[in-house]
């Protein structure tokens, strides 16, 4: 079970997770400029709610897109 944390580099996240874009673009953080900083420090800087944020993202990273299991 993949576990994200409020600690973690987004650019990281993303390229681990690549299904963790949509979440960021969905909740207008920075994943781009604010890519190389941990996530809560970009959220916040975003006026994000991280820990909305971070269980978006980690319902992401466990659904059945994540695991290649989305039908066409």
């Amino acid at each position: 079970m993949a576990t994200i944390t409020g600690d973690m580099v987004i650019n990281e996240v993303i390229r681990r997770y690549p299904v963790t874009i949509k979440i960021f673009n969905d909740y207008r953080v920075d994943s781009c400029c604010g890519g190389g900083a941990p996530i809560e420090v970009t959220a916040r800087r975003d006026g994000v709610d991280v820990d909305g944020l971070v269980r978006a993202l980690n319902v992401a990273v466990e659904g059945p897109q994540a695991r290649g299991e989305v039908k066409k």
